[in-house]
């Protein structure tokens, strides 16, 4: 391979080294305030009373809005609100489910969390903790049995506050080409203390012509267990896009002229101060900073003899170079006696391209 493609190889190998340094410069953490939103569905355990009656729940839906502020180092801080509503499914005693359900039951919420973000690769998990205060809300939960002019009803209903807890699990993509903006998901459980809920049964006989009602209170247990998976994004202010790192400018492929030498021979021919003088001239169109002047011999005659023949050449070029105009401190001259043939020979060869000096401007 010559000299010019192996530099022109090394230039475009080092491309996509210095676009991976550039990559690996940027860094997704929050640093600063940042605004936060997410959606999803939200899972809400069963509820049990004192009376052996528990509802579930169909699958509902979740919402949370979050501002924090992150430290650069992976911790972020923030506060949240959040809301989560489930429709019942049914309500059921020992002897199974009841008819005629109806009502929903809402939470609502502020917490405040603490967060640590872990960077792999394009993405960046994270793990979370919080605690506040939520409020259950209870809306016409109930049910309704009717048999001829005889009837049970049951309704609950309510709001009541407690101390809230959480854990988060999430992950974020950043997306590099808008500074700040990440897309999130995660999963997130969310309880609270015992809390209880009033509720009244009531029921309606006919007997003898005469309606007999009876009433009595009943007392629900709302941890209120939520299973919430949401999908979000969040917003890091004051982000700016990475920088960019430059590539540095490839170093101009080196030039090379060849001088040749009569047989046995030291001395320049016309011809060879003619290439020498183009080789001076083009030292003052391109940038030089050393101009390397190689002297070699064929393999005819001893390889010490050679490797003073070989010299001899190099410093007869370097001195044409100076009386050029080329300064002598620019000037590596050196003999490399026999070795790197041109044209690969047997020993005791005379070969014309073999007994040369390569003039090479870098």
């Amino acid at each position: 391979m010559s000299l010019k493609k192996a530099l022109l190889a090394a230039t475009l190998l080092s491309l996509p080294m210095a676009a991976t340094a550039n990559a690996q410069s940027w860094d997704p953490r929050v640093t600063g305030v940042y605004v936060a939103g997410g959606f999803g569905t939200n899972y809400l355990d069963d509820s049990d009373s004192d009376r052996n009656i528990s509802i579930s729940f169909e699958w509902g839906y979740a919402g949370v809005l979050s501002v924090g502020y992150g430290f650069g180092n992976g911790l972020r801080l923030e506060v949240e609100g959040n809301y989560r509503q489930n429709d019942v499914d049914s309500i059921s005693t020992n002897a199974g489910n009841l008819p005629r359900t109806t009502g929903t039951v809402r939470s609502y919420g502020a917490m405040a969390n603490v967060l640590y973000d872990f960077v792999l690769g394009p993405v960046m998990p994270y793990v979370g903790v919080g605690g506040g205060y939520v409020w259950n809300d209870y809306d016409s939960v109930g049910f309704q049995v009717r048999n001829g002019n005889n009837n049970a009803q049951f309704n609950a209903g309510g709001t009541n506050g407690a101390f809230g807890y959480q854990a988060i699990l999430g992950v974020a993509f950043p997306i590099q080409s808008v500074p700040g903006l990440a897309l999130t998901a995660e999963g997130r459980f969310m309880g609270t203390t015992g809390d209880d809920i009033d509720g009244r049964f009531n029921s309606n006989a006919t007997v003898n012509g005469q309606t007999l009602t009876a009433r009595d209170n009943v007392k629900f247990s709302t941890d209120n267990y939520n299973w919430s998976i949401l999908f979000g994004v969040r917003y890091n202010f004051g982000r700016t896009a990475a920088p960019v790192v430059p590539v540095a400018a490839a170093p101009a492929p080196a030039r090379t002229f060849l001088v040749f030498f009569d047989w046995n021979r030291a001395d320049l021919t016309a011809r060879a101060r003619q290439i020498i003088g183009e080789a001076a001239q083009a030292r003052t169109t391109q940038a030089v900073t050393r101009i390397e002047v190689n002297g070699y011999t064929d393999t005819s005659g001893s390889a010490q003899y050679n490797q003073g023949l070989s010299v001899r050449r190099a410093n007869t070029v370097a001195a044409e170079l100076v009386r050029l105009g080329v300064p002598r401190n620019e000037i590596v001259a050196r003999g490399f006696g026999e070795t790197n043939l041109l044209v690969p020979t047997p020993d005791n060869t005379r070969e014309p391209q073999n007994r040369r000096v390569e003039i090479i401007l870098r």
